[in-house]
């Protein structure tokens, strides 16, 4: 369904059938809790981690605050931050922040498990936040990288979010495949 604008009211614009068009569903699989307690101990000190840098964050434009910490396979924990830019461009999201600096602090270490929140100005967020497009497909490609999903827990006061696997929220991603075409 697309919407389109014509002298100021919205229609909707339903794709049309085409013979021989077949339609396809995907589907994505996610857990939802209601809080903290029902993560595991290791799950919610990296919930905790994302919390508190997230307050820490560089957001004095937006005032949205998001933190990211991950899990690397040895157990090391590397965290960060949203760093806005008044030339918005520039800036760059906490889960690029986070993975970045694991590549390049332990390029050898694969992540398992990252974790991301946000507050504003009213303090963490009800729902969970969600990766941007370009953090999804960073994501992915540390996942490519290392031939293993990583698990996302995704913080909002409402509920928690725990996805198994990036390609669960970027289904139809774009990888390294399509460049061998």
């Amino acid at each position: 369904m697309a919407k389109r604008i014509v002298n100021n009211s919205e229609k909707v614009v339903f794709l049309k059938k085409l013979p021989g068009m077949k339609e396809k569903e995907v589907f994505i699989r996610y857990f939802e809790i209601d809080s903290l307690d029902e993560l595991s101990s290791d799950d919610a000190f990296l919930v905790a981690k994302a919390r508190e840098v997230a307050g820490n964050a560089w957001a004095p434009y937006s005032g949205f605050r998001v933190g990211a910490a991950l899990m690397l396979e040895n157990g090391e924990v590397v965290a960060g931050n949203n760093q806005e830019n008044a030339a918005y461009p520039s800036g760059l999201c906490a889960e690029r922040v986070a993975l970045f600096a694991a590549n390049a602090n332990f390029h050898d270490l694969a992540v398992t498990t990252i974790a991301i929140t946000a507050l504003n100005k009213g303090g963490l967020v009800e729902e969970p936040v969600k990766p941007c497009g370009a953090c999804l497909q960073a994501i992915l490609e540390s996942e490519t990288r290392f031939e293993k999903p990583i698990r996302l827990i995704l913080d909002g006061r409402s509920k928690i979010l725990l996805v198994n696997g990036v390609k669960n929220l970027l289904p139809l991603s774009f990888g390294k495949e399509a460049l061998s075409q």
